[in-house]
């Protein structure tokens, strides 16, 4: 899974592809390096941190989250990066790996396999 929980804190496994022609969530692929990511397409360029930002904005409507509960921890400037979600717990984790399943289920010809 792309989510992982740590105290108070979920990490999020994310790959960002910006200047894409749409905003979407793709699903989770496994990358060579043997982790799995939660792949994300935005339509803002990465100039500025448009991009991380409209990350968010994405993730926060879907998950149904405060955007203030999203922040990139690393990869910043990189198409690989990691957010947590701040005063995460178990119930949060839950949630999303509840999410994923929902939303894998209906996007199975986009290539998103959960496992």
């Amino acid at each position: 899974m792309p989510f992982s929980g740590h105290e108070s804190v979920v990490r999020i496994a994310i790959r960002l592809r910006p200047g894409a022609s749409a905003n979407r969530i793709d699903g989770v692929k496994d990358f060579a390096d043997g982790q799995r990511r939660l792949c994300v397409r935005v339509t803002a360029i990465p100039e500025k941190g448009k991009a991380n930002n409209a990350l968010i904005k994405l993730l926060a409507k879907a998950w149904r989250l405060p955007r203030g509960r999203l922040s990139i921890i690393s990869g910043a400037k990189d198409r690989n990066k990691t957010l947590s979600l701040q005063n995460g717990d178990r119930e949060d984790l839950e949630k999303l790996e509840l999410w994923l399943r929902e939303n894998c289920s209906k996007q199975r010809a986009r290539g998103c396999r959960p496992r």
